[in-house]
């Protein structure tokens, strides 16, 4: 794992290195429940700059999430990681996983407002342009990502890394103001070939501005490291398909935030 984590953290350290980017962990609230994020941006950079929103895996707000919020930060953006579940609510195992995430999935009306909580955050930070905003996500947080654009966030571009597709109802057409780019496993047997035709399909009569690239051989999970590296299970991190959806999502961010 060690190993892995190595390979797939070269490039973002070596931005890290080129940039002053700094961290913070910021609490805020969604109602009555405290929530920790943690925010990143580069110190060096001057005047506002966009901002984007980073949803964490169904484990909960981890060093995983705070990591990748750093590597966008080190491409110019300041980046806020949210926290979905409650300051340092945490699974251990997929069980655990499951019980946390499956409520947000039963009500899409709570996962938005969550979600909302932590971008408000996000377009109050210093330094950041709240007229340029996007969200990206892993996983479950993919799927967060893109409840936010079917609820019309005032976001310029989405992301989805790996991440379900089910809609929790029907999408206005017109709704949909960020522009989506859904980064996917062509291998992953957690979204069949009916969910993939569904979003599609839901996408074109929303009228949105979207994208789907499918990266051969790639199952489920395939930018983290700590999914392992056995495909057969249908969760297994995936090198190649890790470098290409990162340089896919910088230049789909570049393009929305222009």
């Amino acid at each position: 794992m060690r190993t892995l984590w190595t390979v797939v953290a070269v490039f973002g350290l070596a931005l890290l290195a080129e940039a002053e980017v700094k961290t913070r962990a910021v609490e805020y609230r969604d109602g009555d429940v405290v929530l920790e994020g943690w925010l990143a941006w580069d110190d060096a950079a001057t005047g506002p700059r966009p901002g984007v929103l980073v949803v964490h895996e169904w484990w909960g707000h981890n060093d995983y999430a705070r990591k990748r919020a750093e590597q966008v930060a080190a491409e110019g953006y300041v980046a806020f990681a949210l926290d979905m579940y409650g300051k340092g609510v945490l699974a251990t195992t997929a069980e655990e996983a499951g019980k946390l995430a499956m409520p947000l999935y039963k009500d899409r009306a709570g996962m938005r407002r969550r979600a909302k909580a932590g971008l408000d955050v996000l377009a109050k930070a210093p330094g950041v342009d709240a007229t340029r905003l996007a969200s990206i996500g892993y996983c479950f947080g993919g799927s967060v990502s893109l409840e936010l654009a079917r609820d019309g966030a005032d976001l310029k571009g989405v992301v989805s890394f790996h991440g379900g597709l089910k809609a929790g109802g029907p999408t206005a057409r017109g709704a949909v103001k960020a522009r989506v780019l859904v980064l996917h496993g062509a291998a992953d047997p957690h979204v069949s070939a009916e969910e993939l035709a569904a979003f599609e399909a839901e996408m074109n009569a929303a009228g949105a501005d979207w994208s789907l690239v499918k990266y051969s051989g790639a199952v489920h999970a395939f930018t983290n490291p700590a999914a392992g590296s056995d495909p057969s299970k249908g969760v297994a991190y995936d090198e190649r398909a890790d470098r290409r959806s990162w340089q896919a999502m910088r230049l789909w961010l570049e393009e929305a935030f222009e």
